[in-house]
């Protein structure tokens, strides 16, 4: 973790007004504004780019994965400028928690991963391309992007370390503890083995990134 120097007054501020932005659902913007219809009635419910690829539409999607990580990269790089590292860290972690958890959809949120993605791009850039590496490799070897989405969240620690940034350490694991916890039905499909592959047929919530 990074020293604490800003006034715990304005991490506060910095917590709230990053939660507010992490909560905006971009996924159900897009597909309203694009007349694709309400996002948490189709497929999986979820608010992320995988579902809205469901709509058949992929700018929608493509638009919702930008957006999502950019929010949580956004949040990061006004909290460090206007403040310091400690700030830019918590903004991370609040802007995270509102896409997961966002007030304006009753805590009904997304699973996550573009927004890490956007979170630790924003903070070390070289962290953040180990770990969309790590995605890259794990899709093309399992043939399953909720396999290479926790594969690569997991990295990330390893990444910190190796680049020379333990001070993210701390946020890594915790940000990939709750990638775990929100991927939990992925999980037991994985081991049942039912999980979809990537270009594989249709199955029931195959939801990922979130």
């Amino acid at each position: 973790m990074p020293p604490i120097l800003t006034d715990p007054t304005l991490l506060w501020l910095t917590a709230a007004l990053a939660y507010l932005l992490g909560s905006i659902p971009f996924g159900v913007v897009v597909t309203r504004a694009m007349g694709l219809g309400d996002l948490r009635k189709i497929g999986s419910g979820n608010i992320g780019a995988t579902n809205v690829l469901r709509t058949g539409n992929k700018t929608a999607a493509l638009a919702t994965l930008i957006l999502d990580a950019a929010k949580g990269a956004v949040a990061v790089l006004i909290a460090r400028w206007l403040l310091a590292e400690d700030a830019a860290q918590l903004a991370g972690l609040a802007a995270f928690l509102g896409h997961l958890f966002p007030v304006w959809l009753k805590f009904r949120g997304g699973k996550g991963v573009a927004t890490f993605l956007g979170i630790v791009i924003a903070l070390a850039w070289p962290v953040g391309l180990g770990i969309a590496g790590t995605w890259l490799v794990g899709a093309l070897v399992t043939r399953i992007s909720s396999v290479a989405a926790l594969f690569a969240a997991a990295s990330s620690a390893m990444w910190a370390f190796y680049f020379m940034h333990g001070q993210m350490l701390f946020l890594c694991v915790l940000l990939t503890i709750l990638i775990y916890i929100r991927h939990s039905e992925n999980l037991k499909r994985i081991k049942n083995g039912t999980e979809p592959k990537i270009g594989g047929k249709k199955q029931a919530d195959p939801e990922v990134a979130g």
